[in-house]
């Protein structure tokens, strides 16, 4: 038996667990995690250096509707964290023919939803650009690119529910490899599709490599291609390999669509989905504040939050581990365990992403250089990341106790907690300081609300009753 499911196998059938056990487990589980956040990271890094070497108004173009992507992409995920949730619960309990119902109907759910984001981002797309204050020479490459993403939602929920099954069910490795294969992908397709043909000249020969000119449509097609393949090889895994979850495997048992697991993934889902959408319509906000700034600061801005996610992602590695293990702890009825774990993850996530942190304030030119050529934008968004060093460990502590109050159901209270710090400490404090200190204003208020919403985080862990919210 595999390490992971050999110590998750503890869990479910109540046998106790020692201290080295425990940090075992988290870190077979977060590594593949953490190297699929930062595969996932590097993607979007290196689309972001294809696009920068365009120019500067292809990359200001991605960056003005980044925001809103980043508020589609949330709404996808959050929909499926509301039946992965159940599923953890589920295995927890060792009710496995319960987990596969309720996988079954969630991508069933899912899937539908996605449709129903597909035809409102379509709807939008010709619009969105302008409403977000881009001027005339951005605006079509914006509007062309947010268009084919749209088109892309209803694969991206297969892909985000597959994914979210398998790893609530403490399988991390299978789509994280997946993951990883997307981004390779997405490199490829993108090299192929941005770029016109190249011609190089190797040892006196004329090597070709095709390329079909595309720009930034080419980085939007090339990334659907990517996540389509992998949305379907994650599916495959579910309904064909995945033990005691395959779904086609047990296709023999008595689904009905049960409109109770309905209602409790959207008693789950619903405050994460308030949520994304206000946290989101204050990263717009955020957009308004940074668009009257000027061409070079869209994209400095752009460029940063891509850089910056090289160093958060491992929070998110671990938050999704905390997410599987407090499940299925609470599913198992062992709250001490679930205790322990959450004081695990979490001094992991900090110790982390403080390292990170002093890479993200050393590296700045470096990973600038990587994305854009323009002086300006790297000047800018070196001095931007510099600031936001600050805030990693703090990032980290919000980011993983958010996986554990996911883990164990408690969504309404983070959600308001998120809200409250990024609409009264953040946007408040980017409002006053942009006017005098530019896009540095901004990034100074966002490393104070990131400090501010760890600390709330924190003391929710110690105090609040997020351990009585099992569904």
């Amino acid at each position: 038996m595999k390490t992971t499911e050999y110590l998750l196998s503890f869990i479910r059938n109540g046998k106790p667990m020692t201290w080295q056990q425990q940090l075992k487990l988290t870190i077979w589980l977060s590594f593949p995690a953490i190297l699929a956040q930062f595969s996932s990271v590097l993607m979007q890094y290196i689309d972001a250096s294809m696009v920068g070497r365009l120019g500067a108004n292809e990359s200001a173009s991605i960056g003005l509707v980044s925001t809103t992507i980043w508020l589609f992409g949330g709404l996808a995920s959050t929909v499926c964290s509301g039946f992965s949730v159940q599923v953890a619960h589920s295995i927890g309990a060792n009710d496995y023919q319960k987990a596969r119902n309720i996988a079954r109907q969630s991508l069933l759910s899912t899937v539908l939803f996605g449709i129903l984001l597909c035809i409102i981002g379509t709807s939008i797309s010709g619009g969105l650009p302008v409403w977000l204050g881009g001027n005339k020479d951005i605006t079509g490459l914006a509007s062309e690119y947010f268009f084919i993403y749209a088109l892309c939602l209803p694969v991206m929920e297969i892909n985000y529910m597959s994914g979210a099954v398998l790893r609530c069910s403490g399988n991390m490795k299978v789509p994280s490899m997946l993951n990883i294969m997307m981004c390779v992908m997405d490199v490829v397709f993108n090299f192929l599709l941005i770029f016109p043909t190249h011609h190089f000249d190797i040892a006196g020969m004329n090597i070709v490599i095709p390329g079909a000119g595309l720009g930034v449509v080419g980085a939007a097609l090339g990334t659907a291609i990517a996540v389509f393949i992998t949305a379907m090889s994650k599916l495959y895994f579910l309904c064909f390999r995945s033990g005691d979850l395959s779904l086609m495997k047990h296709h023999h048992d008595n689904f009905k669509y049960n409109f109770r697991f309905l209602k409790t993934a959207a008693k789950i889902s619903a405050p994460m989905s308030c949520e994304r959408i206000v946290m989101c319509g204050a990263q717009i906000a955020s957009t308004l504040i940074v668009a009257p700034l000027g061409t070079i600061a869209i994209a400095a801005n752009s460029f940063g939050i891509t850089a910056e996610s090289l160093c958060y992602m491992p929070g998110y590695g671990i938050s999704e581990a905390a997410t599987t293990l407090i499940g299925q702890s609470l599913g198992a009825g062992r709250r001490e365990l679930t205790s322990r774990f959450s004081r695990i993850t979490v001094l992991m996530g900090i110790g982390v992403m403080s390292l990170m942190g002093v890479v993200l304030y050393v590296c700045a030119p470096y990973m600038m250089q990587l994305m854009t050529p323009h002086s300006e934008i790297v000047s800018l968004g070196v001095d931007a990341l510099r600031i936001e060093a600050f805030a990693e460990p703090m990032f980290a502590a919000s980011i993983v106790c958010y996986g554990i109050f996911v883990g164990a159901g408690d969504t309404f209270v983070p959600a308001c907690m998120n809200l409250f710090s990024i609409w009264a400490v953040r946007l408040t404090l980017a409002w006053f300081l942009a006017p005098s200190m530019g896009l540095l204003g901004v990034w100074t208020a966002m490393c104070i609300e990131l400090c501010f919403r760890g600390v709330i985080f924190l003391l929710r862990l110690k105090f609040g009753k997020w351990q009585r919210k099992l569904v």
